[in-house]
């Protein structure tokens, strides 16, 4: 039996290669004559550099860029060649993510995504034509802001304080958003993002991701406002223009993905940028439709199985790939809280997760790579035929 092990990572305790590595250590225990195939995933949040990294050729370049709140941190830009010239692929967790803070500093109305516009400038410096930014894992609810500061829209200062400083944004502070745009044209900038949300509303960034972030309700109400206030500002800077068949406004703030990564999604949307789906664009690029087509069974996980990984993350995309040659899949997570047949829906032949009740979490959190191996051990007394 030819089993993959897919997973993405386990977030705050296994990277999604630990992940894969643990899953296959379990899995060839029960099942030692079964032929695997790791292959780590990401869907464009924590781990998508280092997961291209390991299948693409390429150049790992070292960048030094700042967090959340503006100190110096390491990170890294993925450099490859092909027919149509430089490739570079940026994670935006590396400078925006929500890992990077300590639990006391989780606070969105004041962290910024500037340090992801320095990996950005590193990537263009390079000689990049391509841009594929990854989006998820941030900590930031500031529409991008900060990354426009950082590539010269406006005064740098202004907008790299956060979202709620932008209550006060006025047009002078993206006057240079036309000048932006002329310096990337040319360059087709990628947003590969885990989420479809718009800026704002009811599904945007400042109510659905704000309170994970260490926003309050009042806080995501305020960065609401704030948020909208400067997408109108911005609107008056540079008017929406017109879709050409219905005649109706083109809104960056409504564009699918505007509200990935606290609004990143959205600044990148006003430089040009078009959207995929990021686990799609992992996919593609470490040849996973070749791979599964040889595959018996496909095992994928997470850290936490629940309604967002049914909206364009690791397992559900693993599932509608490996639906496409008919090859199963299940998913061993940390935890589940999907029902079977939402699961089923999602494409998924099984759920098993590692904690199956409240009370295992915190043994499971404990020792993330002993539990999951052994998991996935007892799972592959099910699932393989050399185990009968």
């Amino acid at each position: 039996m030819h089993v993959i092990f897919a997973p993405d990572c386990y977030t705050g305790t296994l990277t999604a290669s630990q992940a894969a590595a643990a899953m296959a250590d379990g899995w060839g225990r029960t099942a030692p004559a079964d032929r695997v195939t790791l292959v780590p995933l990401s869907d464009g949040g924590p781990g998508f550099v280092d997961v291209l990294a390991e299948t693409l050729e390429g150049e790992v370049h070292a960048v030094v860029t700042t967090d959340p709140l503006g100190r110096e941190v390491p990170g890294t830009i993925l450099l490859t060649t092909g027919a149509g010239g430089r490739t570079a692929y940026v994670e935006s967790a590396q400078a925006a993510g929500l890992h990077l803070l300590a639990p006391d500093e989780h606070d969105p109305t004041v962290t910024s995504t500037s340090g992801v516009g320095t990996l950005v400038l590193a990537a263009l410096d390079a000689g990049a034509r391509r841009i594929v930014i990854g989006l998820g894992g941030s900590g930031t609810n500031d529409a991008g802001a900060g990354l426009l500061g950082a590539l010269g829209v406006g005064p740098a200062g202004r907008l790299g304080h956060g979202g709620l400083a932008l209550a006060a944004a006025t047009p002078d502070d993206v006057a240079g958003l036309d000048a932006a745009r002329d310096r990337l044209r040319g360059v087709d900038l990628v947003i590969a993002s885990d989420v479809d949300s718009p800026l704002l509303g009811l599904k945007g960034a400042s109510a659905v991701f704000g309170p994970q972030k260490g926003a309050s309700e009042e806080d995501a109400q305020r960065l609401e406002n704030a948020l909208g206030h400067f997408a109108s500002v911005v609107a008056r800077v540079r008017p929406p223009a017109r879709d050409l068949l219905t005649g109706s406004l083109l809104r960056p703030e409504r564009e699918p993905g505007a509200g990935a990564a606290g609004g990143l999604g959205y600044a990148l949307h006003l430089l040009g940028a078009r959207r995929v789906s990021g686990v799609e664009a992992v996919l593609d690029a470490v040849g996973f439709a070749d791979l599964v087509a040889s595959a018996d069974l496909v095992v994928t996980g997470e850290g936490t199985f629940d309604w967002q990984s049914l909206r364009g993350k690791v397992v559900v995309g693993v599932a509608e790939a490996a639906a496409r040659v008919g090859v199963p899949v299940i998913a061993v997570p940390g935890q589940s809280l999907v029902g079977r047949r939402e699961a089923m829906t999602a494409g998924l032949s099984g759920v098993y997760a590692v904690a199956e009740r409240p009370e295992q979490v915190a043994a499971a959190l404990a020792e993330p790579a002993a539990r999951l191996a052994d998991r996935t051990a007892r799972v592959a007394r099910t699932w393989s035929p050399s185990t009968s």
